[in-house]
């Protein structure tokens, strides 16, 4: 029987390329008898194969409340800079931020976390950034994720 302390890989939805050697995988997990999403950065390469410290895990509330705000945006991206689009407590302190972001002239999706504590408050490192090109694929892997994640 799997260590109740560690997480325990349930499915595997999709993934979305970042380059050539990078991908993002959607998948559901359980911690502690809890389900949840997750979406992580992987990396191919000579020296390392597997999961990156750069994810974000995504609870049945923050799948809820997430998912409709997606499925409004256009198919094609029509923000000249960032904006915020939906703030989703995730636990007492962080909050899970949804932003269009534009870096180096791409336009992509940031899905990252929040801090207001006592010693810090600003962005953590939790967090992703989906291509907008990827949008109609994300919004699909979320919905089965919400499926498998959230109790009738």
């Amino acid at each position: 029987m799997a260590d109740a302390k560690e997480f325990k890989p349930l499915k595997e939805l999709g993934a979305v390329p970042l380059s050539e050697s990078s991908e993002l995988k959607f998948y559901v997990d359980e911690f502690k008898g809890h389900r949840y999403g997750s979406i992580r950065t992987f990396v191919k390469g000579d020296a390392y194969s597997g999961p990156t410290k750069a994810g974000v895990t995504l609870n049945a509330r923050v799948l809820e409340e997430t998912i409709p705000v997606l499925e409004k945006l256009p198919a094609e991206p029509a923000d000249t800079e960032d904006r915020e689009l939906v703030r989703v407590p995730k636990k007492m302190g962080v909050e899970l931020v949804v932003r269009i972001t534009l870096y180096k002239g791409t336009v992509g999706i940031d899905l990252r976390e929040w801090v207001e504590e006592a010693e810090y408050k600003g962005w953590s490192k939790k967090g992703v950034r989906v291509p907008y090109n990827s949008l109609a694929a994300m919004v699909g892997y979320l919905r089965e994720m919400k499926a498998l994640v959230v109790k009738p």
